[in-house]
């Protein structure tokens, strides 16, 4: 599959072939949708959590004698039922929501999202992408010269730069990762993929050598 190859005024200029082995694979939506679901659980973070009668404070003390006074029979005031008492089931810091999920099972998928988005015409190639200065602007002038129609954008990096990172990270809708890192979620929250072209080289030396 050929796509348009851009230069950073938005002049298209070229055309470059992407791999067929990742950007025309056949899409499995039900894969697709599995692998979304383990690696949305496998970022939650187990962070509500309740006490149990053992982890509240007090109750040491029988609030009183077992038989004779009337009342129903009680052996301590942390007592789930008891007002500031423990809770009963309740959720714990301690679950576990990871899911496991193939290696191969989430290339595949991958592939087939990075399909989708080069056959929608989804997927832009920079002949290259490089800032004198680490500032908003100059990115958003880029960006706004772009084909992408203010939309949102993943930003595929062949290495960290710092500049780009920096320049871009106060821009609305514009996320940049390196190509390394490609995710299923990250260009599913993203309409369209930006990369130099040197991030095709990263994307085929990281993923097909794992294949």
């Amino acid at each position: 599959m050929k796509v348009s190859v851009y230069d950073q005024t938005g002049k298209e200029i070229k055309q470059a072939l992407l791999p067929k082995e990742i950007f025309e694979v056949e899409i499995n939506p039900d894969l697709v949708h599995q692998v979304v679901l383990s690696q949305t659980a496998n970022r939650r973070q187990a962070t509500a959590h309740s006490k149990d009668r053992g982890d509240v404070r007090g109750g040491g003390k029988k609030p009183w004698r077992q038989k004779g006074t009337g009342r129903a029979r009680h052996g301590s005031s942390r007592s789930p039922i008891w007002i500031g008492g423990g809770v009963t089931f309740g959720p714990t810091k301690d679950k576990n929501y990871k899911q496991k999920i193939n290696k191969q099972m989430r290339r595949k998928a991958l592939f087939m999202v990075l399909s989708a988005k080069a056959k929608n015409n989804l997927v832009l190639v920079l002949e290259g992408l490089k800032l004198e200065e680490a500032k908003t602007k100059p990115m958003a002038k880029l960006m706004a010269k772009l084909p992408v129609k203010k939309s949102s954008c993943l930003i595929a990096l062949p290495s960290m730069d710092e500049k780009i990172l920096l320049a871009s990270r106060n821009i609305s809708g514009v996320k940049t990762i390196q190509a390394k890192d490609l995710n299923i979620l990250d260009l599913l929250n993203s309409k369209f993929l930006i990369m130099p072209k040197e991030s095709l080289k990263v994307i085929k030396e990281t993923f097909l050598k794992e294949a």
